[in-house]
């Protein structure tokens, strides 16, 4: 059983950064797949991005690769999503997810594929 918790949503100026952070719940954080999705209203979550806890290998979809970054820290048991170059259209509720086998954490990710997801964490940017 894994338990997410995101925070550190909030709102800033096109252009700006931010940076959210993820809670993980677990005996351990190592070996694992985390994702970062997002959902507009009315829509879907999109994934945007995952690392592999045990490497800190990343990857992103185009729309953010560039100007988000994915880090984590095992000890702590958190992970992050750096956002720099924030757009309007980054504005959404962002989701950390886990569950996909970690050799298997590349993008595109399936909402689907993932079991485990924190309460999300509203992320406004404002021209």
């Amino acid at each position: 059983q894994i338990q997410l918790m995101e925070s550190g949503g909030g709102s800033v100026q096109a252009g700006g950064s931010l940076r959210i952070s993820c809670q993980v719940s677990t005996v351990t954080l190592s070996s694992r797949c985390l994702a970062w999705f997002r959902q507009y209203p009315g829509k879907q979550r999109e994934g945007v991005g995952s690392i592999v806890t045990a490497d800190g290998s990343t990857d992103y979809v185009d729309s953010v690769r560039g100007r988000f970054t994915i880090s984590r820290d095992n000890s702590k048991k958190m992970v992050y999503l750096q956002m720099t170059s924030l757009k309007l259209e980054d504005t959404a509720m962002y989701y950390c997810a886990a569950g996909r086998p970690s050799y298997r954490c590349d993008v595109p990710l399936r909402e689907d594929d993932f079991r485990y997801w924190g309460q999300g964490t509203q992320v406004t940017v404002s021209s």
